[in-house]
């Protein structure tokens, strides 16, 4: 992003003769003592070693900007599953966000689990934000813990955090304010800031908003130039968390660009986008300013959350992606698309070898809302790590889609629509080639058959007392795009859905209708869609025995 630098008053100017006789008074001042000392010069602010804001941006110790594309790890209530960071780089992530506890709340992560985790990170070439979770909702959430108690823990981690400036960011507190008197952020953000300051920290510093990290009441935004002022190294970072309260474009561009506005550093440090019971986040929107603005973004959450509309994986497993993970490792403006690896890996400043173009793309299974491109691929000194497909129109290009593979299938086209793809290589230091050759594609007039070649799978993810998780895997067995969708199935004793993600439920006694959400509308040729969801049950949970799809049977998978 583009920002104003900051400037200094000049002092008043004083009438010259009042100027020359305060300077001989000075000089008398200092004979009479019987020297004439050279001026002590004020203490200089520490070199940036490492990460460090710059005219409002993230960079890299060598100058290089340096824009976060990750995910949130729920390390502090999951230790065991260390694998997680392994998978999250091999999604194309350049950043892991994890979740730790002072002991204030939950189980203490000991210096050595914190040094394992640093060390994970740096092996599989990720930036490693660390954040205390035990802060979330202080003032209204009697369990949490202060951010002064935060402070305290990252001192006594300051021998694990020293000299990691390169690839770790210090997250003070997770949400460290509630919706009570949310203007009480202000005063302890700034005294935990002094603190870590006074004991040494060089780190970049990240600070979460108040109102459970969304901060829908300005208070960050408001008091953002104080705080950042009062850190003498300049090397801090806001977070603000968008969920439910960022249900309008206006919301969140009017949010992110009063930063960028006031030059003032931004990362949106979680975020969701299924909807819940407090309403429907606009991520698409999100995702897109973030890549317009180049301002980090770290999706909330990898897996194991308490309501799983939030899993990108489901059970940890990577090959297991939720309609959540699919859009954002996968959707526009996602990480597959946006993320560059940090050059301290060795990314873009070692590595400036472009891929050599795609081949030309071919169009199959071209239907009225869709058409799939598949090319050969392209060659890299490294590796190419993916795909971009844009729409050309004479000389203006818009991005359509990204694929780790070669191909993918473009959906959201008009009926009966000339249409102009070309496709782009890219590597994992953030080169891009020349562009393929284009193909032109003419959807059809007529609509497609949903319902008419499907399979359903259906699974209990798992149960407890009074209610279970269940997944639903809809299949499109046929050889064109299913574009639209209802899905229909009865529950035989009693369950009743609570929450969904990937569709909208709509139920009457043990019937149940499924409409799609956005993102699951489309099912490829052969390609399958999720839908997720919760529910109540008092005893017998036996599966549904049969399944439509827009009026059609489905065979059971």
């Amino acid at each position: 992003m583009r920002t104003a630098r900051s400037t200094q008053k000049n002092p008043a100017h004083k009438h010259p003769v009042t100027a020359l006789l305060t300077a001989l008074v000075t000089l008398l001042g200092l004979l009479a003592l019987g020297s004439l000392a050279p001026a002590q010069a004020a203490p200089a602010t520490p070199a940036a070693t490492g990460l460090h804001i710059s005219d409002g941006r993230l960079l890299e110790g060598n100058g290089n900007d340096f824009v976060m594309r990750g995910v949130n790890h729920a390390h502090t209530w999951y230790p065991g599953e260390t694998q997680s960071l392994a998978d999250i780089k091999a999604t194309g992530a350049n950043t892991v966000r994890v979740v730790l506890s002072d002991g204030f709340r939950w189980s203490r992560n000991s210096p050595d689990d914190v040094a394992a985790v640093i060390a994970q990170c740096k092996a599989n070439r990720l930036i490693c934000v660390l954040e205390v979770h035990d802060t979330t909702g202080y003032g209204e959430d009697a369990a949490a813990g202060t951010l002064d108690h935060a402070a305290d823990y990252w001192i006594s981690l300051k021998d694990v955090l020293a000299g990691q400036e390169d690839y770790v960011v210090i997250n003070i507190g997770n949400e460290p304010w509630g919706n009570t008197d949310p203007a009480g952020w202000t005063a302890p953000t700034t005294a935990a800031i002094q603190k870590l300051r006074a004991a040494g920290f060089a780190h970049t510093i990240m600070v979460d908003a108040p109102n459970w990290g969304q901060d829908w009441q300005g208070v960050m935004r408001d008091n953002a130039q104080a705080v950042y002022d009062a850190d003498a190294t300049g090397n801090l970072i806001f977070s603000i968390h968008m969920y439910s309260v960022y249900n309008t474009a206006q919301k969140v561009t009017d949010y992110l660009n009063a930063f960028v506005d006031a030059g003032l550093p931004l990362v949106i440090g979680e975020f969701g986008g299924p909807a819940d019971q407090y309403g429907d986040p606009d991520e698409d929107t999100m995702m897109a300013t973030a890549e317009q603005l180049k301002l980090g973004y770290i999706a909330w959450s990898w897996s194991g959350n308490t309501d799983p509309i939030l899993d990108l994986t489901i059970g940890f497993d990577p090959t297991r992606l939720s309609s959540w993970g699919e859009r954002i490792f996968h959707g526009a403006d996602g990480i597959a698309q946006t993320s560059r690896e940090a050059t301290v890996y060795g990314g873009a400043t070692e590595d400036t070898e472009a891929p050599t173009a795609p081949g030309a793309p071919t169009a199959s299974a071209v239907t009225d809302t869709s058409a799939t491109l598949g090319w050969t691929a392209a060659s890299d000194n490294v590796a190419v790590t993916g795909y971009d497909v844009v729409r050309v129109d004479g000389t203006t290009e818009t991005a359509v889609a990204s694929s780790a593979t070669t191909g993918v299938t473009v959906t959201g086209l008009g009926a009966g629509t000339a249409y102009t793809f070309a496709v782009y290589a890219r590597d994992a230091a953030g080169n891009r080639s020349a562009r393929s050759a284009t193909v032109g594609v003419t959807t059809d007039e007529g609509g497609s058959t949903p319902g008419a070649s499907c399979s359903v799978g259906y699974r209990v993810v798992g149960e407890w007392p009074g209610g279970f998780q269940g997944e639903i895997t809809i299949r499109n067995t046929g050889t064109t795009v299913i574009d639209g969708w209802t899905l229909g199935f009865a529950f035989a004793n009693g369950q009743t859905v609570s929450n969904m993600w990937g569709g909208i439920p709509t139920q009457n006694g043990g019937s149940v209708s499924v409409a799609p959400a956005s993102y699951t509308s489309s099912i490829a040729a052969k390609g399958s869609v999720t839908v997720g969801f919760t529910a109540g049950r008092s005893g017998t949970n036996a599966a549904p025995s049969a399944f439509t799809l827009s009026g059609g049977a489905c065979a059971a998978a």
